[in-house]
């Protein structure tokens, strides 16, 4: 399944310093705006401490965790829905992505200049919202006048998208984006080959400087954007992207240490994963046994023949049943067999919905 989050802010703001630090793929940074043109695309592995316990119980000869996908995006600018700044080429990047984490410069450095000359992070959001928004309407108003003279021919599906892409335009028009628009199901259906860049879930990032790190609400430009993403039902997590950059070239006991010494319990990175995953509505599932012991991505809701095609197309066409046990039922029995034993291991069907945690076994035949 591939899914990515695109990484999106002002220039200087630390979203390339995050990125390699997410990815360690050493995406170019430098002091002046757009050092990244092309998106760089880099796959994270999913933290998940499910898998270790998994790996304690099964000694697998090998442990494979699922993945996400991130894309750092080229800075945008205040015109770029105009063509500023190489606007259009970073718009169309966004487009591509199905998620927004948003970085937000929360941070005081005279030595890193700021594209607007100023610390206001949102201003920052504001602007960059505003060019998302500015973009979405081209695409409406580009669309909007066919729309109404084939609704007035009572064309079924074009009276649906007219009164779809006109509650988005009253929307736009009050600087409100699409994921805040009600529309009904046949509507949403109507204007999704849009793909409007304000229909993208969204998370703000906000990046403080590392000695913060331990007091991050102390920080009144972390106040602020806490308050602002209330508002759009969005979440924030706070991180240091050159704190981050450093934990992520440490490992195993050696990463441990170093948090300990910041005083954290994790990193902001695991956390910054861990929500974007939660952001596009995503569960892990685990096949396990003594060859692999491995983490598999689905979304919410998925039943257990589509679930079992996200491992090999056969796996759904042939699909029999589905085997399974929920990870805390697996460790608090002890082993698979006691499981069984004790009634935990359950046979499924087609009409099963996949949950998250599960530990499954799918039987199938083609």
């Amino acid at each position: 399944m591939s899914l990515t989050t695109g990484i999106v802010g002002l220039p200087n703001v630390g979203k390339s310093t995050l990125f390699n630090a997410i990815t360690q793929a050493g995406a170019e940074m430098a002091n002046y705006p757009f050092c990244t043109i092309e998106p760089n695309v880099g796959i994270v592995s999913v933290p998940d401490k499910r898998l270790d316990k998994l790996t304690e119980m099964y000694h697998p000869k090998k442990t494979i965790p699922t993945t996400f996908e991130f894309t750092d995006i080229a800075g945008l600018v205040k015109g770029a829905s105009k063509g500023e700044g190489l606007g259009n080429q970073f718009l169309a990047n966004i487009r591509q992505v199905d998620a927004i984490s948003h970085v937000v410069r929360c941070f005081d450095d005279k030595n890193i200049t700021h594209v607007s000359g100023k610390i206001d992070p949102i201003d920052d959001i504001e602007t960059i919202n505003l060019e998302l928004i500015l973009a979405d309407m081209e695409q409406i108003n580009k669309r909007l006048d066919r729309a109404e003279k084939l609704a007035k021919q009572k064309e079924k599906q074009a009276v649906i998208e007219f009164s779809a892409l006109q509650k988005l335009k009253d929307a736009f028009d009050e600087g409100k984006p699409a994921r805040h628009v009600a529309l009904t199901d046949e509507e949403e259906i109507a204007v999704k080959p849009f793909n409007f860049l304000t229909k993208k879930p969204v998370l703000y990032v906000a990046n403080i400087s590392e000695d913060e790190l331990l007091a991050p609400d102390d920080n009144v430009y972390v106040q602020a954007v806490k308050k602002y993403a209330e508002k759009d039902g969005s979440e924030v997590v706070v991180i240091s992207a050159r704190i981050e950059s450093e934990i992520a070239e440490l490992e195993g006991e050696e990463k441990k240490a170093f948090l300990l010494d910041l005083g954290l319990d994790t990193s902001g990175l695991d956390r910054l994963i861990a929500k974007s995953y939660q952001l596009l509505g995503l569960a892990t599932y685990f096949t396990a046994g003594e060859k692999e012991v491995r983490a598999w991505t689905f979304r919410k809701g998925t039943k257990a023949p589509q679930a079992a095609g996200i491992i090999h197309s056969d796996f759904e066409r042939g699909f029999i049943r589905a085997e399974i046990v929920s990870f805390d039922d697996l460790v608090a029995a002890g082993s698979e067999l006691a499981a069984k034993e004790q009634g935990r291991l359950r046979l499924e069907g087609k009409d099963y919905i996949m949950q998250d945690g599960d530990v499954v076994n799918f039987r199938f035949n083609v």
